[in-house]
């Protein structure tokens, strides 16, 4: 079965710090990029970063509300993609979902489609 599951995801304080991870099974993340997207209650879908399939470069995009806070990567070798969030801040609460797809990190990449979805782990911040 070829899938994405997220994880890492919780309750945390302002300012504090998750990490989220997105796994792979069934497939190799390998030749994909691999995109961060939320999405709140009552909201539209939001893609928060982006990062290019490794195959072709190590360019990553960030929506302007989360740069310099959040850090996504890669580790081919563990088939896992990561999305570090530090500052966190309570406009930062959301349902985050993992996505690979053949596509470039460029400005409209959340707009592009994206062939595998996890199901979302969900982040809340709060005191």
């Amino acid at each position: 079965q070829l899938q994405l599951v997220e994880s890492g995801g919780g309750l945390v304080q302002p300012g504090g710090s998750l990490r989220l991870s997105c796994a792979a099974s069934g497939f190799t993340l390998d030749p994909y990029a691999i995109g961060w997207f939320r999405q709140a209650p009552g909201k539209e879908r939001e893609g928060v970063s982006c990062i290019m399939s490794s195959r072709i470069s190590t360019d990553t995009n960030y929506v302007d509300s989360v740069k310099g806070r959040f850090t996504i990567s890669r580790d081919n070798a563990k088939n896992t993609a990561y999305l570090q969030m530090n500052s966190l801040k309570p406009e930062d609460t959301s349902t985050y979902y993992c996505a690979a797809g053949t596509v470039f990190c460029n400005g409209d990449f959340a707009r592009r489609r994206w062939d595998f979805w996890g199901q979302g782990t969900q982040v809340t911040v709060s005191s």
